[in-house]
């Protein structure tokens, strides 16, 4: 009898543990990142009309889960410029930091990352450092409105059963360091 109870015992616990992968779907740094550099592609033309204009490609986006920031995703790039002001033409490279709030839209089945803030933007050659801090309120909100509408990821029915399952029973989001986990409805 004793070894009955125990074999039941041990058989719900192990079949408790092997659903719990279905409690949540969870997305790894490297899932996010590998989306990022197939679909984000910002190109925008931003500036003030008449005074300063510039030409801007993000050509690399790497992602930070909730590790420099918590409950954030850090984003790193590079970002090509060209500049034409009544000073002239000028072409720079810029290193950008930004931070997000990672966002799950239920209906899409997408990630978005909103509330965009520029942490740090580094500019080469130096010079142009002060035409891209006139900039960066313009290119605030053009990066916030481009990540408002481009999802970081999109739950798909073709990749995997669990990612199938997610887009359908997905509750929410949660950040923890290196991935987002997507909780799943009972």
């Amino acid at each position: 009898m004793r070894k009955c109870f125990s074999a039941v015992v041990i058989g719900c616990s192990l079949l408790l543990a092997g659903c719990d992968h279905f409690a949540a779907y969870t997305l790894t740094e490297q899932e996010i990142n590998h989306s990022l550099s197939k679909h984000a592609s910002y190109e925008k033309d931003i500036g003030i009309n008449g005074l300063a204009n510039a030409h801007i490609i993000l050509d690399t986006l790497h992602a930070e889960v909730g590790r420099a920031i918590a409950n954030q995703v850090v984003l790193s790039g590079h970002a090509k410029i060209h500049f034409a002001s009544l000073f002239g033409q000028q072409d720079a490279d810029l290193q950008i930091k930004m931070s997000a709030v990672p966002v799950f839209n239920r209906e899409q089945g997408a990630v978005y990352l909103h509330d965009i803030t520029i942490i740090d933007i580094q500019a080469e050659p130096q010079k142009v450092e002060g035409i891209v801090e006139s900039l960066r309120p313009i290119l605030a909100t053009s990066l916030r409105d481009y990540f408002n509408k481009q999802p970081a990821w999109v739950l798909s029915d073709d990749r995997s059963k669990a990612e199938s399952l997610a887009k359908k029973f997905a509750t929410g989001i949660e950040v923890k360091p290196g991935q987002l986990v997507i909780p799943l409805a009972p």
